[in-house]
């Protein structure tokens, strides 16, 4: 059983089902006498790389796989599926979501997948120069403004950073140790001035105005859009995000799911 975060801070408890997919090509074996089979040594490539080369499809066993989709889509530009989280840095289901599905969807489908990450939620602000309010109280509120600026700052590291802190036990404690570890180049007295001048709040008043315009309005989180279109399947979106990335992924009028999960 599971509680989501509801704009009326009360807990909404359902059952939800979560599924990790874990970034871990297949294991070819060959085909032998019974009880004496020789597995071939694991792919050591991610599936978003294994049809990068024909080196790399030849040795995770996927050569046919990919000459299947690159004939389908021959020097074509498919735009990515484009994934919004709209979320809270201390709410837990979020963090849950956040670890268990849409970053280790990401690991694997990133050529496809483009992920943006919102950290606001049932935030509330009375009036342009009053403090934010947050649902988990004052620390989600630094939490919130901390993976706000950490996200206008890194770029394209943001993402691990952003998961790093989600995963640890305390998510503020180790938001210093995770910007050191994957943006090294980035120091935390940038964060800090961040935080304590102007940018931090002009962040936030940003994601405040893109979650309010949300249409239809998020009535919990974490809640998901794609392609900037809310659907209605959240079970899909909570348990089967990669499936589903995949199903969303066209090149043409083809979808690209079955050759994934082909090779899955």
């Amino acid at each position: 059983m599971s509680g989501i975060c509801n704009k009326e801070n009360r807990l909404i408890i359902q059952p939800v089902i979560m599924i990790l997919i874990v970034d871990r090509p297949p294991a070819s074996i060959d085909r032998q006498a019974p009880g004496c089979p020789h597995p071939k040594p694991a792919c050591r490539y991610p599936p978003s790389q294994w049809c990068r080369s024909l080196e790399i499809a030849i040795s995770c066993n996927v050569q046919k796989q990919c000459m299947e989709v690159n004939a389908i889509r021959p020097n074509q530009t498919v735009p990515p599926v484009s994934v919004t989280l709209y979320y809270e840095s201390l709410c837990p289901d979020c963090r849950v979501f956040i670890t268990q599905q849409l970053f280790p969807t990401w690991t694997m489908l990133q050529d496809i997948m483009a992920v943006t990450l919102v950290p606001y939620g049932n935030a509330k602000i009375p009036s342009a120069n009053s403090p934010f309010t947050c649902q988990h109280g004052e620390p989600e509120c630094k939490g919130n403004m901390i993976e706000a600026c950490i996200i206008h700052l890194t770029g394209h590291s943001a993402f691990q950073i952003i998961y790093c802190m989600e995963s640890a036990t305390n998510v503020l404690d180790a938001a210093q140790p995770c910007l050191q570890l994957y943006a090294p180049s980035i120091s935390w007295s940038s964060v800090n001035s961040c935080l304590k001048g102007g940018l931090g709040r002009q962040l936030m008043h940003a994601n405040a105005a893109m979650t309010r315009a949300l249409n239809p309005a998020h009535t919990y989180v974490p809640w998901v859009t794609f392609n900037g279109e809310y659907t209605e399947n959240e079970e899909k979106t909570m348990s089967s995000l990669f499936r589903l990335v995949c199903e969303l992924y066209k090149v043409g009028d083809l979808l690209v799911f079955s050759f994934f999960s082909s090779l899955l």
